[in-house]
């Protein structure tokens, strides 16, 4: 069964706002959302996710326009391993199964709805195919997920660590993020 959703964020690190149009259903999830914000320097983005079975990134399309300049990027994942950005390939990504899209809150419930990290024990290691915001830069990027609590309601605390920095994020039943400590807090739906 696929439900839809639609979930926005305050997003304090950015200065500014995301909203994200979901389906998510049968290991996959296609998302399509928009962020504005002010930090390093004022840029709208648009950017369109696709993912295959057990939440695999497929496709990553993101458009970022600030006062200088308008630029896109597409970055796929073949299925087997292998990452293009617009064509060219993407060695150093080789092995990574996700997207992390720079300064977005939706793009950490890939790695958490794959391993249950929000329900069940466990620390996960992941490289990621990291992509600036509003640069669009694509670079590797090791990441680690660790359960920390169930939450009431059927969510969880599950903490991100990339280097050194470290944050414990709040997930809801679904896998998406409520509260990202230093990053973004969800806005109530009304």
């Amino acid at each position: 069964m696929t439900t839809s959703r639609v979930l926005t964020w305050d997003v304090p690190a950015s200065g500014g706002y995301e909203t994200a149009w979901v389906d998510c259903g049968q290991g996959a999830l296609h998302a399509r959302g928009r962020a504005v914000g002010t930090t390093p320097e004022p840029y709208w983005i648009t950017y369109e996710l696709e993912t295959a079975e057990d939440f695999v990134t497929r496709r990553l399309r993101v458009t970022a326009e600030t006062a200088a300049r308008t630029r896109t990027v597409e970055l796929r994942h073949d299925g087997r391993g292998g990452w293009s950005a617009d064509g060219e390939p993407l060695p150093q990504l080789t092995g990574a199964l996700d997207c992390d899209l720079g300064l977005s809150p939706l793009t950490n419930t890939m790695p958490v709805l794959r391993h249950a990290l929000h329900r069940a024990q466990g620390e996960q290691e992941f490289l990621m195919a990291w992509v600036s915001v509003p640069g669009l830069v694509v670079r590797p990027s090791r990441q680690t997920y660790t359960h920390l609590a169930r939450l009431a309601g059927g969510g969880g605390r599950v903490r991100y660590a990339s280097g050194s920095f470290r944050s414990d994020l709040e997930i809801d039943a679904d896998g998406f993020v409520v509260h990202y400590p230093q990053l973004a807090t969800r806005l109530a739906q009304r």
